[in-house]
C-alpha cells in the first residue's frame, strides 16, 4: 500500500513521537533522583560539599555543553543521544558501589558529560524532523509533552524508590537507575534521522561553532532568546537538587519526603502540559509566568510547612512551562545550520548561572534555613518578569508556531 505525504507525515510524526516521550521517561526514571541528596548527606557530607558535587555537575556542562552542540550539528544527533545515557548508567554504578565524595564527583562528571551531550542535540533533532515532516508547528506541545513524560517518569521513581528501597537498599535503587539508562540508551537508537552532517562541518565542528557565535553577535532578537532561556530555567533548576532537603525540613518522616515531592513535580508536569495551548502568550502573559511563580516560590516555602510544598508545586509548574516556551521561541529564531550549537549556547548560560545559584544557596542556606533559602531565590524571577514585560519582542517571536 502507497502511503500519501499526508499519511506519510502523520506516520512519520507519530513514530517520532513515540520515540522521543520513551526516550524522555526512560531517562529520567531513575530511582536514586529522590535519594541522592539524602545519600549525600547521610554519608556525612556537608551542605557545602554537597553544593560543591552540584557544581562540578554544571562545570562539566559548562566546558562541554557548546562544544558538543558544535559536535551534534557536524555529525549524527542520534549518535550522541544514545551515548549518553551509557555514561550515566556508569556514573550510577560509581554511587552505589563506592559511595564517597570522590566516587559521587566522578558520577556527576559523567552525568554533566551525558546531558551536554544530549543538550541542544535533542531539540535539534526534534524540530528539524518535525519541520521536514511540515509539523513544525507541532513542537511546542511535541516538547511539552515529553517534558511531561520525563517529569511522570521522576514521580513514578519516586513512588517506587521507598519500596525497593525498602527491599534491597542502596544497590536496589542504583541497579534499577542503571538498566532505565541503558533502556533509554536503546531507545534513543531508534530515533529517525534524515539529516547529513553538512560536508564543511563534519571534518571542522569549529568552524560551525565560529559561524553560531557570529550569527549571535548579528542578530539582537537571537541573543535576546538566547538570554532568556537561562533567565527562565537556571535557578529553579538548580532549586530542585534541593527539594528533598525543603521537604524534610518541614518535619514529615523521612520515609515520606519522596512521596512529597510527588506533588511539586505533578506541578511541573501540570506546566509542561500546558505548553502548546500557552505557546501563543504575547509578552504581558509570558512574564506573568515568573512573576506569579515567584510568589509562590516565596511563599510556599517560607511556610515550611508540607501545605506550603503546594504553592512550591504551583510555581514549579509555572517556571517549567515559562522554560518550554523560552526554548520554543529560541528555536523560532534559529536557521537549521547551527541548531544544536545555539542551542547549546544557551544550555552553557543555564548551566553559568547554575553554579552561581548553588554557591549562593550554600552561602545562603548555611546560615538559615532551606525555606529561607528557596524564598531568597525566588526574586531573581520578578526581575526576569520585568525585563519580558518591557522587552521588545519581534512579530516572529509572538507568531503561533
Amino acid at each position: 500500500m502507497t502511503l500519501t505525504p499526508v499519511r506519510a507525515s502523520a506516520v512519520g510524526v507519530r513514530r517520532l513521537t513515540a520515540t522521543l516521550y520513551g526516550y524522555a521517561f526512560l531517562d529520567d526514571f531513575v530511582l536514586l533522583y529522590p535519594v541522592y541528596a539524602l545519600l549525600f548527606s547521610d554519608t556525612g557530607l556537608s551542605v557545602w560539599q554537597i553544593s560543591s558535587l552540584f557544581a562540578l555537575w554544571s562545570a562539566t556542562g559548562v566546558l562541554l555543553e557548546v562544544p558538543s552542540g558544535a559536535w551534534a550539528d557536524a555529525v549524527s544527533r542520534r549518535l550522541l543521544l544514545w551515548l549518553g545515557p551509557l555514561l550515566t548508567a556508569a556514573g550510577f554504578a560509581l554511587w552505589v558501589l563506592i559511595p564517597s565524595y570522590w566516587a559521587f564527583a566522578l558520577g556527576f562528571v559523567l552525568w554533566g558529560a551525558r546531558g551536554a551531550l544530549g543538550s541542544g542535540a535533542l531539540e535539534a533533532l526534534v524540530y528539524e524532523e518535525l519541520e521536514r515532516l511540515g509539523a513544525a508547528g507541532r513542537y511546542a506541545r511535541v516538547m511539552g509533552r515529553a517534558r511531561a513524560a520525563g517529569l511522570l517518569a521522576v514521580m513514578a521513581a519516586m513512588g517506587l524508590a521507598g519500596p525497593v528501597f525498602a527491599l534491597g537498599g542502596h544497590p536496589a535503587v542504583g541497579a534499577a537507575s542503571v538498566l532505565s539508562c541503558l533502556a533509554a540508551a536503546a531507545v534513543a537508537s531508534r530515533f529517525p534521522e534524515h539529516r547529513a552532517a553538512p560536508r564543511d562541518r563534519a571534518g571542522n565542528w569549529a568552524a560551525g561553532l565560529r559561524a553560531a557565535v557570529g550569527e549571535v553577535r548579528r542578530d539582537r532578537s537571537l541573543r535576546r532568546a538566547l538570554l532568556l532561556v537561562p533567565a527562565v530555567g537556571a535557578v529553579w533548576g538548580a532549586l530542585d537538587e534541593y527539594t528533598p532537603l525543603l521537604v524534610r525540613e518541614t518535619g514529615v518522616p523521612e520515609g515520606a519526603v519522596p512521596y512529597l515531592l510527588l506533588l511539586i513535580w505533578a506541578g511541573a508536569t501540570a506546566g509542561s502540559l500546558l505548553a502548546g495551548v500557552c505557546a501563543r502568550l504575547g509578552r504581558a502573559g509570558f512574564a506573568a509566568l515568573p512573576a506569579g511563580s515567584a510568589l509562590a516560590l516565596a511563599g510556599g516555602a517560607a511556610m515550611r510547612t508540607p501545605a506550603g510544598l503546594g504553592l512550591v508545586a504551583v510555581a514549579f509548574g509555572g517556571l517549567q512551562l515559562a522554560t518550554v516556551l523560552a526554548d520554543v521561541r529560541l528555536q523560532r529564531r534559529i536557521d537549521d545550520s547551527g541548531r544544536a550549537t545555539l542551542t547549546s549556547v544557551a544550555g552553557l548560560g543555564t548551566e553559568l548561572a547554575t553554579i552561581a545559584v548553588y554557591a549562593g544557596y550554600a552561602a545562603v542556606a548555611t546560615r538559615t534555613t532551606h525555606g529561607t533559602a528557596f524564598a531568597v531565590f525566588a526574586a531573581p524571577y520578578l526581575v526576569t518578569a520585568v525585563l519580558s514585560a518591557v522587552t521588545r519582542t519581534s512579530q516572529r517571536d509572538e507568531a503561533a508556531p
